[in-house]
């Protein structure tokens, strides 16, 4: 987020708040911006400033607003899950919007707060949300894989190279907690409640990207599906739908979401492809940001795929 943000050409970094590291150079925790901010962590924060991003864990957005007044001038970005879902939606008479600019933009152009959303989240959302849209989406079963950076930074097991490398694993299956704001989204637009997302979730031995294929019943001829998710994706600066087979060094380092469709019987096949550090979180967040500001969403977006 700090990064796209000092080289955002319209942004101005007021402060970055951070209790942990408060009175440290932001360089010296993100050794990737050496030579690129003089900027320090401050313990403290202010309200004179028009966005204000909350990168901080789960509960923790929730915590932060109940115990400080944020005003009613400052629109609020948060990358927790702590507003996604429409039950959850409002505290201190701030309301948030769920912010997939490819469902609700219209609504992202005119809220206050935004809600960003999870990063598995976002690739199987948009690998469904042409066919929910058409009302055909019956039951999902969808497989994912994601990096260790998806892990966040704190320590485990599971993030420690030695046990990433050369392994695989799958976590959470049909329980992960991205499952509640997909059905949300779908149900949003296809209207009942009969369709369900059976999510598998898999640990990968590398660093960034989200590859998801989602298998559906859907009788439609191949051609009039790949029609039907260009249609409804013609207006989507980021997402894309591919003639051909997607892989992830495509994606890694930008905002995109690549999707290619594939069909047998009466099977098909969505595979969808994100950066979970950027489409999945902070460059999505960025997008809102641009989309609130009323300015091109692509501003300082403009990212090159790590694919060579």
């Amino acid at each position: 987020m700090i990064r796209l943000l000092i080289n955002h050409p319209l942004v101005d970094i007021s402060f970055i708040h951070s209790s942990s590291n408060a009175g440290n150079p932001v360089s010296k925790i993100h050794t990737d911006l050496v030579g690129e901010t003089d900027l320090f962590f401050s313990e403290n924060w202010h309200n004179d400033i028009e966005i204000l991003f909350l990168c901080v864990g789960h509960g923790d957005a929730k915590k932060f607003l109940t115990e400080n007044t944020i005003a009613d001038s400052v629109k609020i970005i948060d990358l927790s899950q702590d507003f996604r879902l429409a039950k959850n939606s409002t505290i201190n008479n701030k309301q948030f919007v769920y912010g997939l600019p490819e469902l609700n933009k219209e609504n992202i152009k005119s809220a206050k707060n935004i809600a960003n959303p999870g990063c598995f989240a976002t690739a199987i959302q948009l690998g469904l949300l042409p066919l929910a849209k058409a009302g055909i989406l019956g039951d999902v079963y969808t497989t994912g894989i994601t990096g260790s950076t998806g892990a966040g930074q704190g320590l485990s097991v599971t993030s420690h190279f030695s046990w990433r490398a050369n392994n695989i694993q799958a976590y959470k299956s049909l329980q992960h907690q991205h499952i509640h704001e997909i059905q949300q989204s779908l149900q949003q637009l296809q209207g009942n409640d009969g369709m369900h997302v059976h999510f598998v979730p898999w640990r990968g031995d590398f660093t960034r990207g989200i590859y998801v294929s989602s298998v559906i019943d859907c009788g439609l001829p191949l051609e009039e599906i790949k029609q039907l998710y260009k249609n409804y994706y013609q207006d989507q600066v980021f997402t894309h739908v591919s003639d051909n087979m997607i892989d992830l060094k495509q994606v890694v380092n930008t905002n995109k979401c690549l999707l290619y469709i594939e069909k047998q019987g009466t099977k098909i096949v969505v595979h969808s492809a994100i950066d979970n550090l950027l489409k999945g979180a902070s460059g999505q967040a960025v997008q809102n940001m641009n989309l609130l500001m009323g300015i091109d969403e692509r501003i300082g977006l403009g990212l090159k795929g790590g694919g060579f």
